[in-house]
């Protein structure tokens, strides 16, 4: 079983914070030394309290589904000896009131357009069948039922009064 971490991190500098007026930028930091600077999304969170240019969780969630598919298909493609020149993926994800009426990315739809080198190209039916075996493969997109447990550090709740 394989472990992946990432560490959150978020810092209130002189911010009130208790008037809902604070930055929501933050940094996601990964195991392999990567560091991202991620926010909440401008279409939850208005400016100047989101930062646009950073990746918010949504946006995460998308990529993280459009980058697996890609690197199954790529995987499956080379051994079934297809010369693959590039790939472009234009996801979409739509967040919405799922049936619970609560807030979700209630659909993600990727559009993946793969170039083939010389030689033969594999027919739509190969295509999609391609995209298909991905599609089974992919442990993001067989994730999304995954249970979310919450397990707070009590002992660092409160910091001593100086």
């Amino acid at each position: 079983m394989a472990q992946h971490l990432c560490t959150v991190t978020w810092q209130r500098d002189a911010q009130a914070f208790v008037d809902q007026r604070y930055s929501r930028r933050h940094t996601w930091h990964f195991d392999g030394g990567a560091q991202v600077p991620a926010s909440a999304s401008p279409h939850v969170v208005p400016l100047p309290y989101s930062d646009p240019a950073a990746v918010d969780p949504e946006e995460a969630f998308v990529a993280s589904l459009s980058s697996c598919h890609m690197l199954w298909f790529l995987g499956l493609a080379a051994k079934d000896g297809w010369l693959v020149d590039s790939y472009r993926d234009e996801a979409v994800g739509v967040m919405a009131r799922n049936a619970e009426g609560r807030l979700a990315m209630t659909r993600v739809t990727l559009r993946p357009a793969v170039q083939f080198g010389a030689g033969r190209s594999p027919t739509p039916d190969e295509l999609r069948a391609l995209h298909h075996q991905a599609h089974e493969a992919c442990f993001i997109a067989n994730s999304v039922k995954t249970e979310v447990l919450c397990e707070p550090v009590l002992e660092a709740q409160t910091r001593p009064a100086p």
